[in-house]
């Protein structure tokens, strides 16, 4: 359960995280990858091991070369194109060489800005230096997000997104007075799912009635339909009648074979006493993520010696959808073939 999937866009950071002129380092499914963005404002994604001596080129700075955006390798100066990983100067080349310097590139990654957002292609070619499929799609969404909320668990792609995506842990795991108390009770929920792109939906529905910050905010014609998408994104969008909107974006990013990076954005417009709550709102949003991250721990105390686990219906469907989904792109991209959702609509039911 840790492969993970190519031929993907992955959530790489937030716009604000990449300032002018600047760039950083980021572990990415295993690979180090550079993320910067220009003088002039464009984000861009490069392996970040200069191919010369593998001095990560995050180190070194960005120089203009040629009129063109470069970033200069510490160790001898040797110049990649922030926009395509071409090498585009070595200094230590003499006029009498004839040695071109373009033959030598780092891997580029295709990236996409949106939303205050930044996601990179993560191709299966290394070589390949265009997106083979369209960024992610959330609908309608402001500029940038009010807050941002980042954790790393200590735990495999694919058992951080079925943690997540689990419906019957809430009672148990997030019972604070303000989301759902304990006083709530159990109630049996029973929603329509639907096959939709590379994941599925819940169709749009009433809040559970133990959700009582929905309806404090956004009053009693509050809906809220919930979404997934492969590789790993789930989102909320709260609505009411009344042109108010909620959003919570969560994605969830492979670090390595044994970490994941959980980013959870959260935008909203038209909701004015939601603004009243921005002094306090990241914290119960990072208390969430503590939460289920401190699950996590407890989790692979008892994975170290069994490292199966029972899935069960109704509440484990959601798990083995996505495993399904991620068997089908898989075969999909090996056999060169468009990608068939696996999921058939239907009912499911549960009690929490």
């Amino acid at each position: 359960m840790s492969d993970h999937l190519k031929d993907m866009w992955y959530f790489a950071a937030t716009s604000r995280e990449l300032k002018p002129g600047a760039q950083f380092r980021r572990e990415m499914l295993g690979e180090p990858v550079l993320l910067g963005r220009t003088a002039a404002g464009q984000a861009f994604a490069l392996r970040d091991i200069c191919p010369h001596r593998a001095v990560p080129l995050s180190a070194g700075r960005q120089v203009e070369t040629d009129g063109q955006p470069t970033v200069e390798c510490p160790y001898h100066g040797w110049r990649f194109g922030a926009a395509d990983g071409v090498c585009r100067h070595m200094p230590s080349l003499t006029p009498d060489d004839s040695y071109e310097t373009t033959r030598i590139r780092v891997r580029s990654y295709p990236v996409h800005e949106a939303n205050g957002a930044v996601f990179a292609f993560i191709a299966a070619d290394a070589r390949a230096t265009e997106a083979s499929i369209p960024p992610p799609e959330f609908g309608p969404l402001p500029d940038k997000p009010k807050f941002v909320v980042e954790r790393t668990f200590k735990a495999t792609m694919d058992n951080a997104v079925v943690g997540l995506m689990d419906p019957a842990h809430v009672p148990f795991v997030h019972s604070q007075w303000w989301w759902r108390p304990p006083s709530a009770g159990f109630r049996i929920k029973e929603k329509k799912f639907a096959p939709r792109h590379r994941g599925w939906e819940i169709s749009r529905h009433a809040p559970s009635g133990n959700s009582l910050m929905y309806r404090a905010v956004f009053g009693g014609d509050v809906t809220t339909e919930i979404l997934f998408d492969l590789p790993g994104y789930r989102w909320e969008v709260v609505e009411n009648g009344k042109g108010a909107r909620f959003v919570t974006l969560t994605c969830l990013t492979p670090i390595d074979d044994a970490s994941t990076r959980i980013t959870q954005l959260t935008y909203w417009t038209g909701a004015p006493l939601l603004n009243l709550a921005l002094p306090i709102a990241p914290h119960m949003a990072r208390e969430f993520l503590d939460q289920d991250g401190a699950m996590v721990d407890l989790q692979n105390e008892g994975l170290k010696y069994r490292p199966g686990m029972l899935w069960i219906d109704d509440i484990d469907v959601q798990a083995k959808w996505y495993l399904k989904l991620k068997k089908e792109w898989a075969q999909s991209r090996t056999e060169g073939r468009a990608f068939v959702n696996p999921i058939e609509a239907t009912t499911l039911k549960w009690r929490s």
